[in-house]
């Protein structure tokens, strides 16, 4: 596992050479938390086309949002892909949000960090990643996000085992960062940029990337 000094090491290359990332994309937390079910096996491309055409609608609003039938819910949101899975996905949390919240979604951040990743883990469809997003992005609470690119970038500089599990690897930040949010999104969105623009799946461009010079590895199995 990496000790801290590679962990800040990784952080500082990546902000060197990337810059503030300035994410979540979103005007609303009730939008990170529609963007967050959203994007589960799609781009971000396709999620603002379903989100656009939600705010077309005028349903960008939990209420209006849950009163909308199902299946026009699943038509709009369409360009997201498994858009009736993902309509049920999003009626679940307009459920708790209602019985949980009243509807009001800024009420949610009276609960301990905790507590409201476990409770949002309990609305089904939202796994994980998703809950940690909605956490950390909507509510600003110290929850460590952690995706493929993550495990992929960690795994391809050795800092990490490939089958590394996702609440191993969110340990592995949570316990040796201080609890800080800002460092938090940025790290995450540092490491998403980082894994789309050279830690690809297929044809990664090791030897430009800007953690090379940090780990000592420029090529990796897999990466090309």
């Amino acid at each position: 596992m990496p000790a801290l000094a590679d962990l800040h090491n990784i952080y500082d290359a990546m902000l060197q050479r990337l810059g503030p990332s300035h994410w979540w994309p979103a005007e609303t937390p009730f939008e990170v938390c529609l963007g967050a079910i959203l994007t589960q096996n799609t781009n971000w491309g396709n999620v603002e086309k379903a989100i656009a055409n939600l705010a077309r609608h005028d349903l960008l609003d939990p209420v209006k949002l849950f009163e909308t039938d199902g299946e026009k819910m699943a038509e709009l949101i369409r360009p997201a892909g498994y858009y009736r899975i993902k309509a049920g996905r999003l009626q679940n949390f307009l459920f708790f949000l209602r019985d949980e919240a009243g509807f009001h979604v800024s009420a949610l951040r009276d609960y301990e960090t905790r507590e409201l990743r476990e409770r949002l883990l309990r609305v089904k469809g939202i796994g994980a990643e998703t809950a940690d997003s909605m956490v950390l992005y909507a509510f600003h609470k110290p929850s460590f996000v952690v995706d493929a690119y993550t495990a992929r970038i960690f795994g391809r500089h050795g800092l990490v085992r490939e089958e590394v599990g996702y609440e191993e690897l969110r340990s592995l930040f949570m316990d040796a960062l201080p609890e800080d949010v800002s460092l938090y999104q940025e790290y995450h969105a540092l490491l998403v940029r980082t894994g789309k623009w050279w830690c690809r799946k297929k044809h990664g461009l090791c030897s430009d990337c800007p953690l090379s010079a940090v780990t000592g590895h420029e090529v990796f199995s897999g990466a090309s």
